[in-house]
């Protein structure tokens, strides 16, 4: 089944309450939930809301920074970690998000080290919630405050040396769609994919992360959601927008062309 879902970021003036309403009139079937929405929201009542509705969580979003870059210490991010994987399973959430944190100073290795021993500690939990961890890797070019994990390889490479079935990847096409290379790659990734989030892009990722709707940009979005497919990718698409663009947009018309974006993209045909 292709299951499209909505991040909430992409919807950032909206509240969570609009969020799950303004999805579900879209027709739009999970979505990814930003915990400061949540939290705003109130945790207890953003769960009886999403089980009233039936909209189903492609992820949370997220947890992570494990090596100080956020100015918090190791054991606060590693409680929050734990924290935010209760709340995932409260929401049977798909994934939780992962995000390493800058090296901050570190060295690469020592801040690899970090990494590794806070992901082995949070599995755990992973495990016993049924809740995968999913480690988005990001160029620099966008995202070096928010990661030291900017490579695909990188990022497998501590995945396969962890070797735990709940630790997956999180790909997305803003940051590595622009990569010729990365579609010959695509049956490589899919058995350690834990979320697809789709952006289209004009150019290169930036720190302005200025993501454009989909088949507004130039990436070859049916390239890659065609091989995706094919190599039998089972889990959410999950549309993640931001920048000047995405901004000063109107929602509902962005969620109207997104869902139709989509079903072109995976042969489902428009919206009535």
């Amino acid at each position: 089944m292709v299951t499209l879902a909505m991040n909430e970021m992409t919807t950032y003036r909206w509240s969570f309450e609009e969020d799950v309403e303004q999805y579900l009139a879209a027709g739009i079937g999970q979505m990814g939930v930003w915990r400061p929405k949540l939290a705003d929201f109130g945790e207890i009542r953003g769960l009886d809301l999403l089980a009233e509705s039936g909209l189903g969580v492609s992820s949370l979003h997220w947890t992570g920074g494990f090596t100080g870059s956020d100015s918090r210490s190791y054991a606060e991010s590693l409680q929050d970690a734990l924290e935010a994987m209760r709340v995932a399973a409260e929401l049977q959430a798909n994934c939780l998000l992962v995000h390493s944190g800058a090296r901050a100073g570190h060295t690469r290795n020592h801040a690899r080290r970090l990494l590794q021993q806070a992901l082995c500690e949070l599995l755990e939990t992973a495990e016993d919630a049924c809740v995968p961890l999913a480690l988005e890797p990001m160029p620099p070019e966008s995202a070096s405050d928010w990661t030291f994990l900017h490579t695909l390889d990188e990022t497998l490479e501590l995945i396969d040396r962890i070797g735990s079935p709940w630790l997956k990847i999180a790909f997305d096409t803003y940051h590595f769609g622009h990569d010729p290379g990365v579609l010959d790659r695509i049956p490589e990734l899919v058995p350690r994919i834990g979320l697809v989030q789709l952006a289209d892009a004009a150019g290169p990722p930036s720190d302005e992360q200025d993501r454009f709707p989909l088949g507004r940009g130039n990436l070859p979005l049916d390239e890659i959601v065609g091989r995706l497919r094919a190599a039998e990718y089972d889990g959410a698409w999950e549309v993640e927008l931001m920048g000047p663009e995405i901004e000063v947009s109107e929602y509902h018309v962005l969620l109207r062309q997104t869902v139709d974006a989509f079903h072109e993209l995976t042969g489902m045909g428009a919206t009535p």
